[in-house]
């Protein structure tokens, strides 16, 4: 039983969804976005509510009918209020600019790492310890924060590192001498 699959999804007012097929296309007040339903899944539109079903009852179909209700949810909620995801920067030295659609990163190498903007997304340097990412995919807002924060992950025994806002990282003790 897939709780997240059977939910009845509403479609919000301001929100246009076409279907063509396994096609969906998404189209509100921020943007659009389009997805690819599997063919095993079945989209069913009735008005302004929307129900998915699936074609079997096993593992497979019972994972891609939650999966496929939840990125529709997502990009529902990503035309009307978009995704943003903050990244902290903690360590002596470490700063971030933007440099027109460059992220510039100082973390404590011997050179800075730079990464340009992508296409859908907003990227925001409010000071030199935060960078705040923002648009509407889901996914692709957690891809680039996730590519950025790789670059110096948080370490455990001095906390350094680029985490996400609210990010608890364990500290472990370090060498104890004699």
């Amino acid at each position: 039983m897939s709780r997240i699959g059977n939910k009845v999804v509403t479609i919000p007012a301001g929100v246009e969804v076409k279907q063509d097929g396994q096609h969906v296309t998404v189209k509100g007040p921020k943007g659009e976005l389009s997805y690819n339903i599997n063919p095993e899944i079945t989209m069913h539109m009735d008005g302004t509510e929307v129900r998915f079903t699936r074609a079997a009852e096993d593992k497979k179909h019972r994972a891609l009918h939650g999966t496929t209700t939840a990125n529709f949810l997502n990009m529902i909620e990503g035309v009307t209020n978009g995704f943003t995801k903050t990244l902290k920067m903690v360590g002596v030295g470490y700063r971030a600019a933007k440099k027109g659609s460059v992220l510039n990163l100082s973390v404590g190498y011997s050179h800075p790492v730079d990464f340009e903007d992508r296409e859908g997304l907003t990227v925001e340097v409010p000071d030199a310890l935060t960078i705040k990412i923002s648009g509407i995919s889901k996914q692709a807002v957690g891809d680039f924060a996730a590519e950025v924060r790789a670059i110096r992950p948080p370490e455990p025994y001095k906390g350094k590192g680029i985490r996400y806002e609210g990010e608890v990282v364990k500290r472990k003790e370090g060498k104890t001498g004699k």
